[in-house]
This record gives structure tokens, sequence and C-alpha cells, in this order.
């Protein structure tokens, strides 16, 4: 764990003289819960790069955003296909991480305006040991894109869910129609766990 605090003492002087995303307060939030309580795990690549979105949350957006980034639409859509759950027009997924979804990005900041600028700061390494520890705890993952597959190998068959990324450039090659919502729900039921309320 040493290691782990010193290679983030090291991140946190890379960006500490620019503008990063998200907010200071917000970098480690998908990490600020109850690590027992954790069950599923959805793993993302790095924050939305619009300033107005990030909010340390995976693919969450704040509940007042008035326009629903594309890939979150995505999500929306296979939750509705899968689950028959519409969406509530916030885009807010803190009501999942309150049950133990883990919003975990690979890359937990970016500068504003570019993806994957922060992608080789060290954070894949800071969060990779973050998912092993997961792993080891039992949580079911949910891996969408290369990015979070790079993953794949800490989790048995039967807790790993992979797919392609929910972005409309990727959505259609897999992303819809796999069904993660039920099946991570159907894995925590096997290990006689409560399933997720994945309505909003």
């Amino acid at each position: 764990m040493q290691q782990d605090l010193t290679l983030l003492d090291e991140i946190e002087e890379k960006i500490a003289l620019e503008k990063y995303l998200p907010v200071h307060g917000l970098v480690m939030r998908a990490l600020s819960f109850d690590f027992s309580a954790a069950k599923v795990l959805i793993l993302g690549q790095d924050p939305y790069p619009n300033p107005i979105y990030p909010t340390g949350l995976a693919f969450s957006v704040p509940s007042d955003a008035v326009r629903i980034p594309s890939s979150l639409k995505n999500i929306f859509k296979e939750l509705h296909s899968d689950l028959n759950i519409s969406p509530s027009g916030s885009g807010d997924l803190s009501p999942w991480a309150n049950q133990g979804v883990v919003l975990l990005n690979r890359t937990l900041t970016c500068q504003s305006g570019e993806s994957n600028s922060h992608l080789d700061l060290g954070w894949r390494t800071f969060t990779e040991r973050c998912v092993e520890l997961l792993a080891e705890a039992g949580v079911v993952a949910i891996l969408w894109g290369n990015n979070a597959q790079e993953c794949s190998k800490y989790f048995a068959a039967d807790k790993l869910i992979a797919s392609p990324h929910p972005s409309p450039l990727s959505a259609h090659r897999g992303f819809f129609g796999s069904k993660p919502f039920s099946r991570a729900n159907s894995a925590l039921i096997a290990t006689g766990k409560t399933p997720i309320d994945w309505s909003l």
C-alpha cells in the first residue's frame, strides 16, 4: 500500500500546476465508499473531457446536466432493453454507487477537452491495483471496452461481464444486447447477495 500512496503523490505533483477534470475534491470519489459493501465494478476509461460533466464517478454526470453524453444515452438504452427500466431524465448514477456499484475509470483525471490526455501519468497502475483488490473481494465486473478489459484477468468467468464500450463508435458491435445489468444481478444472487436496483 505504501507504493500506492507514493504513486498518488507522484501523480498529484504532475497535475498540480495544470487545470484538470474533475475538480480536485472529486478525483477519488469512486473510491470513497465502504469497501466491504462493494458488489459490482463498472470500469470506464477516463473522465468526460467536457467541464460540465465529470463527477468522479465513471459515466455519471451531474443531476442538473441538460444534455446526456452519448455513451450514457446508450447505457440507458441497454438498461431499458435489458430490464425495461426507462431513464428518469437524470444522468446521475450515484444511486448505483450508494448500493455498492463502484463506478471507476482507468484514468482518474484528464485535461479539459482532451480524452486520454492523462493516460501515461500512472493512474492505470493505481486503478489496476484497486481493481485487483475489488476482484479479491468478490465483486462482479462489468468491463466495457478495451481499456477496461485489460483487467479481465483478475476475474473468474462467473464474475466477468465484458462487451464493447457504449460509445456510439462501438456500441453496435456487441454492447447493445449484452444485458450487463440482469447478468450482474444473476451473478450476485448466485452468491447470496442482494441484487442492484438499477432504476434511477
